[in-house]
């Protein structure tokens, strides 16, 4: 007769406890993060942004003479500037529609979708034929 023979055919014992969910049971297993945030960090240190480029006085010279021939009837496509929220620097993008105002007091160009583009951040402006 071995040791365990009084308990070996007894029955399983039963929890006073409710049975948890099985999502509840298996969230004790789930991977632990200890530095939350730090992969977001490491991207964000990674990200590429432009330096902006200084206009020369003739580009701006350039640039005004092309803004002063924009009517409300001409699509421009323009390149400008956007600083970056967060980092030092920011990005190349460009914009493409129909003026609805030349904003000189503000140095603004305003968009009909009302989108707004600081005249210092421009460099370069196409204009397309009139629609």
């Amino acid at each position: 007769m071995s040791k365990y023979d009084d308990i070996i055919n007894l029955s399983r014992p039963t929890s006073n406890h409710p049975k948890r969910p099985i999502s509840a049971r298996a969230a004790q297993f789930a991977s632990f993060k200890s530095l939350q945030g730090y992969e977001d960090d490491i991207k964000e240190q990674g990200r590429y942004v432009d330096k902006k480029i200084e206009v020369t006085e003739d580009k701006k010279e350039s640039l005004d003479n092309i803004i002063s021939k924009i009517d409300l009837t001409s699509k421009v496509r323009i390149k400008y500037f956007k600083k970056d929220l967060y980092k030092d620097g920011g990005k190349y993008l460009y914009k493409v529609g129909l003026i609805k105002k030349i904003d000189e007091i503000n140095k603004k160009i305003v968009f009909e979708d009302k989108e707004e583009i600081n005249l210092n951040d421009i460099i370069d402006i196409n204009i397309y034929k009139e629609i």
